[in-house]
């Protein structure tokens, strides 16, 4: 489990270059994950051995010049409540606005810890402009570029050393960790209270004071796990929040911290722009997932079948499309016991250990029947393969040449494992490396 670390500003400060330079930094080196990361403004880093969550803000912010105060205040009021640390970052050519100081003024009340990021600051000429910022209220400030990333280094290591402890596992959490999350509205409480069997969870619109996701331990039908609720986050009456924003912001933390994700849909509303952005969140941080169509006694039958549904769903999922979806009613009980077998059965998958023999035996062999295509006149030569040691399915290919093998191929290789070995639910990683 990560801390959250919000970055924050107006716009045009540069908050997006730092957030991509933060990113960027563990992303080239340790998360060369095939396909496209869908979202832009959530990403991991890593500095001295630690890692963090980094949440910008700014790419969330949508809307005309009028709209954008209300907007970042929003954001700012929303990072003040989920993240454990928040980057505010301004810019020294414009010196302080109206806006920076509107901002400061919601940061000055708050206990988290706060740095103060100015930016674009690289001369020595505007080392003594950055002076002004003191005049925030906010104590010391970092000069940064985060262009070149100069200054950021200083800013990284005071960041590390204010990120509170987070606290250690205990043996309750080594239990499997099955995490319910959606927009709001889909369902979650409603499936929640079927599956135990007791109104537990009241569902109503008051602003709660619970910060973290709910556990429940579950033990019926022979199954025994903690159930993660992120309904049971603080939902916020007077505030009508950008939605995306907010599940997003919400959804990481309890995502980070599960096995499996159960993503929950409203059949009635389709698999929408919320609904994708916490799948590649889950994708991204390679989990088990597990997709319930609720509502689902509401739908019109004739209008779309199930089969109908499902095809629409999956090519919106592509590339990742071997993922199980179940339609369910939380309301009339409908398929929850298949949809809690599934679960189980992804989270099995996730932790499945193929034999280097076994895999060998196999992959080589079709590789030998379908060779990467030669590139250049060379041929790519794969003489050796192995499931790695990992908590999640990675698989390594030994090869001569491992630059030429692209994409497509790797692509294919994992069609093929999944065709042979059940990986249902489950992303794969596969790294080319030179035998």
């Amino acid at each position: 489990m990560n801390n959250i670390v919000a970055i924050v500003g107006r716009p045009n400060v540069g908050k997006s270059t730092f957030f991509n330079r933060l990113i960027q930094r563990r992303e080239a080196i340790v998360d060369s994950v095939s396909g496209v990361t869908r979202d832009r403004n959530y990403g991991k880093s890593e500095w001295n051995g630690k890692e963090f969550s980094v949440i910008d803000t700014g790419g969330y912010i949508k809307g005309s010049d009028d709209v954008f105060e209300a907007e970042i205040r929003r954001q700012v009021e929303l990072a003040i409540d989920e993240a454990d640390a928040i980057i505010f970052v301004v810019d020294v050519e414009e010196g302080i606005t109206p806006m920076d100081a509107e901002v400061a003024k919601l940061l000055r009340k708050v206990t988290k810890p706060i740095l103060l990021a100015v930016n674009k600051v690289d001369n020595a000429m505007r080392e003594k402009d950055a002076i002004e910022f003191y005049n925030l209220g906010l104590g010391d400030y970092f000069t940064i570029a985060s262009i070149s990333g100069s200054g950021t280094g200083d800013l990284l290591d005071k960041l590390v050393e204010v990120l509170p402890e987070l606290p250690e596992t205990s043996e309750e959490e080594a239990l499997p960790r099955f995490c319910v999350v959606g927009r709001p509205n889909a369902g979650k409480s409603s499936f929640i209270n079927a599956l135990i069997g007791e109104d537990r969870y009241i569902v109503t619109d008051i602003a709660g004071t619970t910060r973290d996701a709910i556990d429940t331990k579950y033990n019926r039908f022979g199954f025994e796990f903690n159930l993660v609720d992120t309904a049971g986050i603080r939902r916020k009456a007077k505030v009508k929040e950008d939605l995306e924003f907010y599940s997003v912001m919400r959804s990481v933390r309890a995502i980070e911290h599960s096995d499996v994700i159960i993503l929950l849909i409203d059949a009635t509303r389709g698999f929408e722009g919320q609904d994708q952005s916490i799948f590649w969140l889950a994708e991204k941080n390679r989990k088990g997932i597990v997709i319930l169509v609720n509502k689902w006694d509401l739908v019109e039958k004739d209008t779309m079948s199930t089969r109908d549904y499902e095809v629409k769903i999956r090519e919106q999922l592509q590339p990742f499309t071997d993922v199980p979806i179940i339609f369910i009613s939380a309301l009339t009980k409908q398929r929850l016991l298949k949809a809690l077998e599934e679960t189980v059965k992804v989270f099995e998958n996730r932790k499945q250990r193929i034999s280097t023999s076994k895999f060998n035996d196999f992959m080589l062999k079709l590789i030998e029947a379908y060779p990467p295509p030669a590139l250049k006149g060379k041929y790519v030569k794969i003489k050796y393969c192995m499931q790695l040691p990992t908590p999640t399915p990675q698989f390594v290919f030994f090869a001569n040449l491992p630059q030429y093998v692209k994409e497509p191929y790797k692509r294919f290789l994992e069609n093929k494992i999944r065709e042979n070995w059940d990986f249902s639910g489950v992303p794969i990683d596969i790294y080319i490396r030179e035998k």
